[in-house]
């Protein structure tokens, strides 16, 4: 028996899944705010009620919004800032009484789709995430790249490729450097761009919702986007070349994103075909909780 936790923000998530993919148990709880020695209670709480009521030990893996360093394993780059600096793996091995595996959420995400998902089979998927931020993973034959500074993924903070028929203001993003991909691609800045062409603020869901109903500058907001998109995942395909390519996030659920990111993404793509396919998940918001249960795959 496999356990997935997905540690978010406002959740902690758990799940049990069988050998063959089969789910036996989710649970959820609050995430404890800004309460450390709580969050590593609230796992260690869940993944010891899912045993119980089971009536069998699981291997445990989670994914957490971060990474840890590889210069002394401790948390870095978490929007969970009571996790920054802290032995989350050490402390819930210590808990738990066994070995824990750890990775970030995106990466868990990209491997979900990839084991049994929306790129299941492919050799080379990229798994990303489009949501109040922009994150990414990459699974290679069916394992997390994690990478020589454990960030392989991390799209969101390259820089938009520019566009001389797209000139864009300056934007700085939150991690000190201007124009990056998140600033540009996620919800807020999505939500962001429309408010600087109407003057009308909107979140990222009523622009959709304006756009489906008519609404011709909520359509001109989702295209902008769209092509925006399209230019920062021809980087990533350049790079890359993954054989496919799962959306994930709040913004995943847009369908004209997959009708018309291969047609955006093709112009920058360094070759005379874009094969790579462009899906939404198969699993949607579960991937990540089924994600962290597959790192011990």
């Amino acid at each position: 028996m496999r356990l997935g936790i997905d540690l978010g923000g406002t959740k902690i998530e758990i799940a049990a899944l069988a050998d063959d993919g089969r789910e036996l148990l989710r649970r959820r709880v609050a995430t404890p705010q800004g309460d450390y020695p709580a969050t590593l209670q609230a796992i260690a709480g869940l993944v010891t009620d899912a045993e119980i009521e089971l009536g069998r030990r699981g291997s445990v893996g989670i994914g957490i919004p971060g990474a840890e360093s590889l210069v002394d394993g401790r948390i870095k780059n978490a929007n969970s800032t009571c996790l920054i600096g802290q032995p989350l793996r050490a402390d819930l091995q210590h808990l738990l009484q066994r070995e824990i595996r750890l990775a970030n959420d995106a990466n868990c995400f990209a491997l979900s789709e990839a084991i049994d998902g929306a790129g299941r089979g492919a050799a080379c998927v990229f798994g990303v995430i489009l949501g109040t931020g922009v994150g990414g993973g990459i699974v290679i034959d069916g394992r997390v790249l994690v990478g020589a500074n454990a960030i392989a993924g991390e799209w969101g903070h390259n820089p938009l490729p520019a566009d001389p028929a797209d000139p864009l203001p300056p934007q700085r993003c939150y991690c000190g450097r201007d124009g990056c991909n998140e600033t540009w691609l996620s919800g807020p800045g999505l939500a962001a761009d429309h408010q600087r062409h109407t003057g009308i603020a909107l979140t990222a869901a009523d622009i959709a919702h304006q756009a489906a109903a008519g609404d011709a500058a909520s359509a001109a907001t989702l295209d902008r986007h769209a092509r925006r998109l399209g230019r920062a995942l021809a980087s990533v395909i350049n790079l890359l070349d993954p054989d496919v390519v799962v959306l994930g996030g709040g913004l995943s659920q847009m369908a004209q994103l997959y009708e018309k990111l291969p047609g955006y993404c093709r112009p920058h793509v360094f070759s005379d075909d874009l094969r790579t396919r462009i899906l939404p998940p198969a699993h949607g918001d579960s991937s990540g909780v089924r994600g962290a249960a597959w790192l011990w795959n």
